[in-house]
């Protein structure tokens, strides 16, 4: 089987690496020509463990091709995945623009039936869009060529996107037609032999799934900053609380923990549009603005901590400190919507200055921020004579500092944990005032 993967970035290259790995023959299409130029060399534009592997494995076997011409492929394939972009607008809808060109130069070019696939994270009615737009350049060119739209949304976690996708627990297909059901049953057979997790539904209900799963997902973190939040003030601790209702078969374990707010190119950018969504159908979703509401507050809770350590913004003038992590979560480069973002804004605006270190994400950083902030080498250079530190991203490396490093590197002693991953005790008896969230 051959298919044609639109758009190189993170969706579109684990899902086209992943299918070529799987036997099928991709080719990936993206108008960006530097980018493709660096595929084709084997530079990957992202940081995720294991793809790079693939990327060079696959091109080497000649199941894994580049290319910045969609219409040079068309007559090629079976199937076309649409992997583009969809940024939000200012009223928080996303924005459609790159789907449909996708889809309109689909519809001038193609000369066979094709199964037109949406990867990319789109509101329902999306595909309807989609098969007008094609079917509209067809009409132009004056031919019937017989074509289906099917929806199939991704469900890949950052920095765990190439096992997710190779041993995926589900894969939602959305599709109105038999004849495009039987070939994206075929293109997923490789990875149904163990378990077939394979779910067809209609194509409303596939493009909704992805935003109701990654809604309900954001939920739960909002809900547990909000019980941290309380804890704090009644004086009980978020872990056993996490620990005791995680118990719960009905609640389960995951997503319980409290932190300093949850970044990323899809929770941010999926509850607004689910949130504009239903405004566009006269309904208010109210629980979802709460735990928008509750997101955009945790992300200050660091600096308020910092404000109320040193009694007023005032102090903060001329203070050092130190981050680790600027990821908005660990095994990404990945900065959109970060929490870090937020603090160091606050902080600069201050007349702090702030030192930074994360594993992946400083060129990410740079390219962002520019010289705004200090680069180190290393998480202890990250707090050399720096008054506060703060952790933001829970990278494994910062779950045991050397703790004489600290007290020989640091001026300050307070130290703020937005992930709840350090040892209070231990930094406690070595003098740190150490400060978490949720106790």
């Amino acid at each position: 089987m051959k298919i044609a993967i639109v758009g190189t970035g993170y969706v579109g290259l684990v899902t086209g690496t992943c299918f070529s790995e799987m036997g099928v023959h991709v080719t990936c299409v993206d108008v960006d020509e530097r980018k493709i130029e660096a595929l084709k060399q084997g530079i990957i534009p992202i940081y995720e463990p294991g793809l790079a592997t693939l990327v060079h494995k696959n091109m080497k076997s000649g199941r894994l091709h580049f290319t910045t011409h969609l219409e040079d492929v068309l007559n090629d394939v079976d199937i076309v995945f649409s992997a583009v972009g969809t940024p939000p607008d200012e009223d928080g809808s996303a924005d459609l623009k790159y789907v449909l060109e996708v889809a309109r130069t689909i519809g001038k070019h193609m000369n066979h039936y094709l199964v037109v696939v949406t990867k990319s994270t789109v509101p329902v009615g999306t595909a309807h869009k989609v098969k007008v737009a094609i079917q509209d350049e067809l009409d132009k060119r004056g031919v019937n060529i017989e074509f289906d739209v099917a929806s199939n949304p991704e469900f890949l976690k950052e920095g765990n996107a190439v096992k997710d996708f190779m041993s995926p627990d589900r894969v939602v297909v959305g599709v109105d037609s038999e004849r495009a059901r039987k070939l994206m049953a075929r293109l997923y057979k490789p990875f149904m032999i163990v378990s077939d997790r394979l779910i067809f539904t209609d194509i409303p209900s596939a493009e909704m799934i992805k935003y109701a799963a990654n809604s309900m997902l954001a939920t739960r973190i909002s809900f547990m900053n909000d019980i941290a939040n309380l804890c704090e003030l009644v004086g009980a601790d978020v872990n056993m609380v996490r620990k005791g209702i995680g118990s719960d078969t009905r609640i389960g374990k995951k997503f319980l923990y409290a932190g300093c707010g949850y970044g990323g190119s899809c929770f941010p950018k999926d509850v607004k549009a689910l949130i504009k969504t239903a405004a566009d159908h006269g309904y208010s979703m109210r629980v979802l603005q709460a735990v928008e509401e509750v997101n955009a507050d945790q992300k200050l809770i660091l600096y308020h901590k910092l404000v109320n350590y040193y009694g007023s913004e005032d102090a903060l003038k001329g203070k050092t400190i130190g981050m680790w992590g600027l990821a908005f979560k660990p095994e990404t480069d990945d900065m959109r919507e970060a929490p870090s973002l937020v603090l160091i804004d606050l902080l600069l605006r201050a007349g702090a200055t702030v030192r930074v270190y994360d594993p992946v994400a400083m060129d990410e950083c740079r390219r962002r921020l520019g010289d705004a902030v200090e680069y180190a080498n290393d998480m202890y250079e990250a707090v050399d004579g720096s008054d506060a530190l703060m952790l933001v991203t829970e990278w494994k490396e910062f779950r045991m500092p050397n703790i004489d490093r600290l007290l020989n590197k640091m001026r300050g002693r307070l130290i703020l944990d937005g992930r709840n991953i350090l040892d209070h005790e231990e930094l406690h008896l070595a003098g740190f005032e150490y400060h978490c969230i949720g106790k």
